[in-house]
């Protein structure tokens, strides 16, 4: 299948007017989405590779695939002979490659619906050298040989209320539009899905694991809309929109209205009941906030404002190619950062649903540790005896990674405001453990195996939060090498976790923390160590981040931010462990500079498998700090679990020797 794909594309590419040297297919969707509908896999149907984070290129002779650390082992697994990996940050970037490698003239197609402003730019600077071009199609080439794509779901969109969202569209676009002002931008264009879900208080399940509907907005000094399947649009949803003032567009208008904001004429049309011609005969009627709109042109007051604001990161270049690139405001998101902040309502509703969340991991870890002795003779999550191999008949009960996870869900579903999963459940044992995203399939995953680790990160969507957890445990006997590796990562784990740092400090300076006790081993991992979450939005969210790569966004108070270092021994095993923290104001004995400081409190509870930790590694501080969460683990998770799953907890979180 792959071959005749390449084949039908490169039919396509040499017909193409003109035609194409190279064809490149990303990842991501018409809204540079991590996540993306099954009918927006593009990436995967060509190379059959499934992660979440890729490039295709396919050229007349050769088809590359790009993707991180975090996808080298799956990558290799999945790709076919026809495939090249190349690895982030080991070989030579996308852009650079093709710059060296096509020939003079080169015109390099690309879908400019599924590419940022940001990419395409950097890429044509590239190109320039050689005067190679980079050639927006028309059609998604990768459509036209799809025969099997998937059909588009009309799944209906909903209101998020506001005792959970805890702040009003009204609120959010008055915010908004004071930004506009001092950008001195008369619109904005939004095309990352969550921006435009968290802006207008809706969701819906357009992307699996996103609770988001495919729709983009353009909100303007006047006026706010939202471009959407409006069969999608319930009667709730409409009230709820036109009662603050949104219009109701379809998706495909999106492209027009760009263009009529860069003329400056979408607020003018957009006031008139008729034709373009009729707007002057009725401008005089209009309230006096649409009355700025002189001759189809905005006025606010001393100084015109003519920009349009677009986020180079998220805003596709198909949408950019509308406007003029003279008057285009290239910043990011006015959104990003009054996202990440979350109100007090919303930190309310991560803690509760991290409690609850809490809960299940721990139901689950009681399940497991029981099926683990009872099938293969397991020594248990305490224990460190030598397997008792069970008696055969006992083995037609097997269990896999996906029947285990699969269990996990079913704890997580039985909690309040529970939705769904807030990513696929990373379910591995032993050397499907080092793959760092691996996704385990019914037909070719592992079982599972009392001798080896088993690691799962896994997360769940609640109407009042979203979370994100891992842990790493051993129901056999862990080797001294493992339990040495295991107790690196939670001393990086911890060390990150108890960090009190001044205000302006990014998630770049901060990483190294958790890295510092696996480098004493000669060890590293590559991902980074935390990422923003949403609160019932996109698991992975921005615009902070601690991580080796440079993004100078500074952490703040009510940021949330996950604590993942990890160790992963290609062939072997692997291990992660994962808080979610929120940042709060830290109450230090001095305040030098006057700056203010910063600490972080775990939300996520869970225990850590003592079993695997050498605590002789550990420092006495290390030690009181596991205590004490232990003890919290306890307290907290309580009211939610039974007699016997009070009893195994109390056991997994007895206090260790200080």
């Amino acid at each position: 299948m792959a071959a005749e794909t390449l084949s039908a594309l490169r039919s396509l590419m040499a017909s193409h007017s003109p035609p194409l040297h190279a064809l490149v297919v990303p990842s991501e969707d018409y809204h540079q989405s991590e996540y993306v509908s099954a009918r927006d896999k593009r990436r995967a149907f060509v190379s059959g590779f499934t992660g979440s984070a890729g490039l295709a290129l396919i050229t007349k002779e050769e088809a590359l695939l790009w993707t991180d650390g975090r996808y080298f082992l799956q990558a290799e697994q999945q790709l076919s002979a026809q495939w090249k990996l190349m690895r982030l940050a080991e070989d030579p970037p996308v852009d650079i490659w093709m710059a060296d490698n096509l020939p003079k003239d080169a015109a390099i197609g690309v879908d400019p619906w599924c590419i940022s402003i940001d990419t395409a730019q950097r890429w044509e600077r590239a190109f320039a050298k050689k005067q190679q071009k980079l050639v927006q199609t028309t059609k998604n080439l990768v459509d036209e040989v799809w025969s099997t794509r998937p059909q588009e779901e009309i799944n209906a969109a909903v209101v998020q209320p506001l005792k959970f969202a805890g702040r009003s569209v009204t609120d959010k676009l008055k915010d908004l539009r004071k930004k506009l002002v001092q950008e001195h931008a008369r619109g904005i264009i939004f095309t990352a899905l969550d921006e435009v879900a968290w802006l207008y208080n809706i969701r819906g399940k357009d992307v699996a694991y996103c609770p988001v509907v495919h729709a983009f907005a353009i909100v303007t000094s006047n006026f706010a809309f939202i471009y959407v399947d409006k069969r999608k649009v319930s009667n709730e949803v409409k009230t709820h929109l036109e009662e603050n003032g949104i219009k109701i567009k379809e998706y495909t208008e999106v492209s027009l209205d760009a263009a009529l904001l860069a003329t400056d004429e979408l607020d003018y049309v957009s006031t008139a009941k008729g034709s373009l011609a009729e707007v002057t005969k009725e401008s005089e009627n209009l309230p006096s906030e649409t009355n700025k709109i002189v001759n189809g042109r905005h006025q606010t007051g001393e100084k015109s404002s003519n920009l349009i604001w677009a986020d180079p990161g998220s805003c596709c270049y198909a949408l950019y190619s509308k406007l003029n690139p003279d008057t285009v405001h290239l910043q990011q998101s006015p959104l990003a950062l009054p996202k990440a902040l979350k109100n007090p309502v919303e930190l309310d509703g991560l803690r509760k649903a991290h409690i609850r969340d809490g809960a299940a991991v721990v139901q689950y870890l009681v399940w497991l540790d029981k099926k683990m002795q009872d099938i293969y003779g397991a020594s248990g999550y305490f224990l460190e005896e030598n397997t008792v191999k069970k008696e055969k008949h006992l083995q037609s009960l097997k269990l896999t990674e996906v029947t285990v996870s699969d269990k996990l869900e079913e704890f997580r579903a039985s909690k309040e405001h529970f939705r769904g999963l807030s990513f696929p459940t990373i379910s591995s044992v032993g050397p499907n453990a080092a793959i760092i995203h691996y996704s385990p399939e019914a037909e070719t995953c592992a079982e599972l195996d009392p001798d080896k680790i088993y690691l799962f990160d896994s997360g769940a969507q609640y109407l009042d939060g979203t979370t994100d957890i891992t842990r790493t445990v051993h129901f056999g006997r862990p080797s001294d090498h493992e339990k040495a590796c295991y107790t690196a990562v939670l001393k990086g784990h911890i060390a990150l976790g108890n960090a009190i740092f001044p205000n302006g400090t990014n998630g770049h300076s901060l990483d190294i923390l958790a890295r510092i006790p696996l480098w004493k081993y000669g060890l590293d991992y590559r991902h980074g160590t935390g990422h923003g979450i949403g609160s019932y939005l996109n698991v992975h969210e921005g615009p902070h981040l601690i991580s080796f790569r440079t993004r100078n966004v500074p952490l703040q108070s009510s940021m949330t931010v996950t604590d993942e270092p990890g160790y992963y021994e290609d062939g072997a095993f692997g291990i992660r462990l994962e808080n979610v923290l929120v940042i709060n104001k830290a109450d230090t004995n001095y305040n030098f500079g006057d700056k203010g400081y910063l600490s972080f409190e775990h939300i996520t509870w869970a225990p850590y498998q003592t079993k695997l930790i050498d605590l002789n590694l550990l420092n006495p501080e290390e030690k009181k700090w596991l205590n004490s969460y232990h003890s919290k683990c306890r307290d907290i998770l309580a009211p939610y679990l039974d007699e016997a799953e009070s009893a195994w907890l109390k056991k997994a979180t007895e206090p260790v020797i200080v």
